[in-house]
This record gives structure tokens, C-alpha cells and sequence, in this order.
């Protein structure tokens, strides 16, 4: 009996000391969280009772050379219900079901969903979301929103791109410049009870969004909207597939102007610009929407043609293989290896000097220029030029040079580039190289950004492009300015001929592939003044019915463009020297 009691008092004991144990255990456990740990169960048991909505950030403007809005911001509404804070769901889901013009059993799956919140719809216009609030239905929430709007429509559509649901940029300078523009999102943080329901006479918190930088751009409204006007009713008299304008600052790259014709509605940029059969699959649609959002000038790449001459003749001039009075004579083709090369006058222009078959667009005189540089002496050209590279322009999806490989390329191959065919380049690509060589020989980049502002006006960053100097000698620029002044004067580009300005150009009229379609590209560039280059523009006809050759029908439209703009820019005509005034 002695030995069980005694065996009974140490279990005991035991049993008290582990209690003790444990007890002090927990006072230390139960301490260390009141003192060392308050501050994080504190933010949890917050976290718990408190429900946060997102206040979206003004997203920033895009604004013109001039200071004008191209795309901006308008206040719309997104409404939501928080389940457990609804007390009338059936008057909920008729109030909403007819005031968003929704069905009712849509609403219902939304609003009977136990979720913390459940969006009903967004991009509400503000009228409706105010009248919504109006009804002070518990549990229903409309927070205003931004949604992008572009004033002009769709003007520079493909240049200016456009914003997905959340405000994103998706393609265009809206995506390219997302940083600067998006903004910091702002938030309402309520306070709740444990069943989810917002606590009555409480306050509150809020962190206000901070809005995103605007963007001042060199894309100047008004000779957009010449150069697009212009490019509209080339296309439609002539019945092209589409028609390219850009308008560039030869001297530092600046971008005046890029039209692609036909454009597309910036506020509807999901409605497709084309009439489409009823019944389209969601694969085809998508290509089509692709395809209009394109922007040609940079994306497409094309067979330039004789604007290409441009190239080859300041690489002949800067290689000395040839000068303005070497003579040269055209029997209508040249014979390269087995290859019988026609010029585009059937009959041939005889004799005449390098500067006459520039005037002329004389094919064999430029196959013959690029015989005497050779290969080796071409290609170095090329890749000094920065033909090989992409120009960096400030827009998404720029496309590369498609050329021969140097160890391909034989004196077949040589003459057709030479001349502008057998490769490819993209519109940017050739006014870019030719802004180049009319400005002095420095190689600008071509861009549209100029600086980043704040909401206050402050400048929160200032935009700087690259420039390649010496590309080509000063002397060099000079003879391709006064020989293309030439083509513009007495040559194949007369009817770009300006009364009281000095305009500088070549023609082009290139074969698209495969040839036998006889399918073509109508293109002319032109600069002025031609001694002086302030402004320059290529303009390219997609496919043009009837007459197709680049002097005919291309030339006239840059003269009608600069007729506008030469002005505006404050470019003052010359005034003809007579002896009356001398």
C-alpha cells in the first residue's frame, strides 16, 4: 500500500511539474507575442476587417509638336458587388440588369456569387455610374475609371497605337512608352465586420494614384492631316491596296508626319476597317485586326526601286568611281553575265553624262556605277550607310533589311540592287538613309518622343537619339543635293516641280512579287528646300490601277503635301530673279 501511495505522489508530481512546464511555456509563448509579434498580428487582424479597391491613375496624355491632345482620358465607371454586404439581391440584380443593359441571369451568377467582389462591368459611362449610385443599393460599388480617348479618331492611328481593358498600351507609342505613361494606382481600404458587412461611422483610408508623365511628341496635327488627306485621295483615285506618307526632319530625325491609309478608328479599334463576310472565324478576325493595326512604314518591307539610285550614286560620288560629267550610253539594257537587264526606256537614252541618267532614272548607268565600286567596295557602303542595321525608330515591331549575303551576291545580283531591285527594305529605312546624305552625311535616327512631363509641368525626362556622323563627305551631300534637284527640275520627277521653292527628289516604280502578277509600287521622295534640307517625305502607292510609274502619279502628291506645308513650316518661297529687280 506504502509503495503505491508513494508511486501515486511522484506521478503526481510529474503530472504538476509538466503543467507548470507547460504553463510557463505558454505565459512565455503568450508573452512573446503580445510584446515581440502585437505589431504583425495587429496588420492581420486589419487585414481581416479591412476590404481595398483600386483607385486606376489618370493615365498620361499624348500631346503634338504643337501642344495639341491626341489621346487623353475620359472618366468612366466600374460596378461591383461585395456579397455579404448585399441586402436586396433581387433589387440588386433588376437595378443593374437595367441600367448596364445586361441580361438578368447574367447579373445573378455575378451578384449571388460568394466572393469578396465580383465585377459586374467596367468602362461604364460616368452618367450611368452616377444614376447607379444614385440608388444607394448596399453592397454595390462604382468607383470611377479612365478609359483612353483619342480626339482625332483616327488620326495617326498606326503610329499612336491604343490601350487594352486595363489601361495597358498594346501597340503603338501607347505600348512603347507604357512606363512613362501608365501612372501609380491608388487605393480605398473599408472597414469591415467579421461577416464581411462594412462597419458603419468609419472612415475611409485612401492612397491617392499618382498620375503618368505626358508624352510631347514631333508628330505635328496639321501636316498629318495634309499628308493623310492627300494619301486618302490617292487612294481612292487611283484604287490602291493602300498608301504610305512619312514626313520626316531630315536634319535630327524629328517625325512630322506618318500616315498609312486606310486607318483605323482609335476609340473602336476592335471594328475592323473593312467590310468582312457575316460569318468570320475568331483566328481569321484576329489576322484581320493584325493587319490593321500594321503600320507598313515600319513593319512592311518593300523592293524600293529607283529611289534607291539615291545610294548607289552617293557611293559611286564618295568611292570617286564616278563624277557628275563621266559619260556614259544607254542602248536601252545592259548584258550582265548571261543576263539581258532592260532599262525602263526601251530605246535607250544614248549617250549621256552621270548626271543626265540620274535625271533620266537610266538603269544601265547605275548598273555600270555599281560594276565599278564592285562587291566588296558596294557592301562596305551598304553596312556604312547603316543599311545593314535597323534605323531604332521609337515604334514596336520595326522590320530589318532583306539583302543578298555578301558571299552571295555576284555582278548579277550587284546590278539589279544597284537599281533598287532583288532585296528589300522598309520605308523608315530609305528616307532615314537618304536624310543622311542630303543633310551633310550624318546618319539621324528617326523618332517621334521628345520629352516626358508631370502632371505640374515639370519635365521628368528629355528624349536623345543617336547620330552617326560623316556616313558620307559634305561634298558628297552636295552633289546628291544638286543632282537631285536636277531630277527634280529637268528629269523623270518634274511633276513634283514647286513654283518658288527649290525641291530636291527621285522617282520610283517597283515590280512586286512574283512578277507575273504585274502588281506594282508607285513611290517618289522629296526634300526641300534642295539647298538647304528642312523637310523631306516619301510617299508610297500600294498596288495602283491604271498608271503606275512613281513620276506620274507619286511626285504630284509630295508637290500638293509640301504646297501646304513648306509654308506653314516658315519656308518662304524664292522669289525669281529678274532684271527688273536687280
Amino acid at each position: 500500500m506504502g509503495s503505491n501511495r508513494t508511486q501515486h505522489r511522484k506521478k503526481m508530481a510529474l503530472l504538476c511539474f509538466l503543467a507548470a512546464v507547460a504553463m510557463v511555456g505558454l505565459m512565455v509563448r503568450l508573452g512573446y507575442l503580445m510584446l515581440c509579434r502585437s505589431e504583425h498580428y495587429s496588420r492581420m487582424a486589419e487585414d481581416l476587417h479591412e476590404r481595398e479597391r483600386t483607385i486606376k491613375a489618370a493615365r498620361g496624355r499624348i500631346l503634338d509638336a504643337n501642344g495639341v491632345v491626341i489621346a487623353t482620358n475620359r472618366t468612366v465607371c466600374t460596378i461591383s458587388v461585395i456579397y455579404n454586404q448585399v441586402k436586396d439581391r433581387e433589387g440588386v440584380i433588376k437595378v443593374l440588369s437595367r441600367e448596364l443593359g445586361l441580361e438578368e441571369d447574367g447579373v445573378r451568377k455575378k451578384v449571388e456569387k460568394r466572393s469578396s467582389r465580383e465585377i459586374i462591368r467596367t468602362n461604364v459611362d460616368k452618367e450611368v455610374g452616377d444614376r447607379i449610385r444614385d440608388y444607394h443599393l448596399p453592397g454595390v460599388k462604382v468607383d470611377e475609371d479612365y478609359k483612353r480617348y483619342y480626339p482625332f479618331d483616327s488620326l495617326a492611328s498606326k503610329v499612336l497605337g491604343f490601350t487594352g481593358g486595363d489601361n495597358q498600351g498594346i501597340v503603338g507609342l501607347e505600348v512603347v512608352y507604357e512606363d512613362y505613361l501608365k501612372g501609380i494606382n491608388g487605393k480605398i481600404l473599408t472597414t469591415t465586420d467579421a461577416a464581411g458587412v462594412e462597419v458603419e461611422n468609419t472612415f475611409e483610408d485612401r492612397i491617392e494614384p499618382v498620375a503618368g508623365s505626358d508624352l510631347y511628341i514631333s508628330l505635328d496635327v496639321n501636316i498629318q492631316q495634309y499628308a493623310e488627306q492627300a494619301a486618302y485621295e490617292t487612294m481612292e483615285k487611283k484604287g490602291a491596296k493602300r498608301v504610305s506618307v512619312i514626313v520626316m526632319n531630315p536634319q535630327n530625325g524629328e517625325i512630322l508626319a506618318m500616315v498609312n491609309v486606310p486607318e483605323f478608328n482609335l476609340n473602336e479599334p476592335f471594328t475592323l476597317n473593312t467590310e468582312v463576310p457575316a460569318q468570320l472565324a475568331a483566328e481569321d478576325r484576329q489576322e484581320l485586326l493584325n493587319q490593321m493595326w500594321r503600320n507598313p512604314g515600319i513593319n512592311d518591307t518593300y523592293e524600293p526601286g529607283s529611289t534607291f539610285k539615291i545610294i548607289t550614286a552617293a557611293a559611286g560620288l564618295e568611292a570617286g568611281a564616278v563624277s557628275l560629267e563621266d559619260r556614259f550610253s544607254c542602248p536601252g539594257f545592259r548584258i550582265v553575265e548571261d543576263r539581258k537587264i532592260r532599262c525602263h526606256k526601251v530605246g535607250g537614252h544614248g549617250g549621256e553624262t552621270f548626271l543626265q541618267g540620274a535625271m533620266n532614272s537610266c538603269n544601265p548607268v547605275f548598273i555600270d556605277v555599281g560594276q565599278r565600286l564592285g562587291v566588296d567596295q558596294y557592301y562596305r557602303y551598304f553596312e556604312q550607310f547603316g543599311l545593314r542595321e535597323k534605323t531604332g525608330i521609337d515604334l514596336p515591331g520595326e522590320a530589318g533589311t532583306i539583302m543578298h549575303k555578301k558571299e552571295n551576291m555576284g555582278l548579277v545580283e550587284l546590278a539589279t540592287v544597284s537599281f533598287g531591285q532583288s532585296f528589300q527594305i522598309t520605308p523608315i529605312q530609305l528616307v532615314t538613309t537618304a536624310s543622311s546624305i542630303i543633310n551633310g552625311g550624318n546618319r539621324v535616327t528617326p523618332h517621334l518622343a521628345v520629352k516626358a512631363v508631370s502632371g505640374d509641368g515639370a519635365e521628368v525626362h528629355r528624349f536623345s537619339y543617336p547620330v552617326k556622323e560623316n556616313i558620307v563627305s559634305e561634298e558628297t551631300s552636295a552633289s546628291m543635293r544638286y543632282i537631285l534637284e536636277q531630277v527634280v527640275a529637268e528629269g523623270s520627277g518634274k511633276k513634283a516641280a514647286l513654283e518658288g521653292f527649290k525641291i530636291g527628289g527621285k522617282t520610283a516604280t517597283s515590280e512586286k512579287l512574283p512578277r507575273s502578277m504585274k502588281k506594282y509600287i508607285s513611290s517618289f521622295i522629296g526634300f526641300a528646300p534642295a539647298d538647304d534640307p528642312q523637310v523631306i517625305a516619301l510617299i508610297t502607292i500600294d498596288e495602283p490601277q491604271g498608271v503606275y510609274y512613281g513620276g506620274t502619279i507619286a511626285a504630284p502628291v509630295v508637290a500638293d503635301i509640301f504646297k501646304n506645308i513648306l509654308p506653314y513650316l516658315g519656308i518662304k518661297e524664292e522669289s525669281a530673279f529678274t532684271e527688273s529687280n536687280q
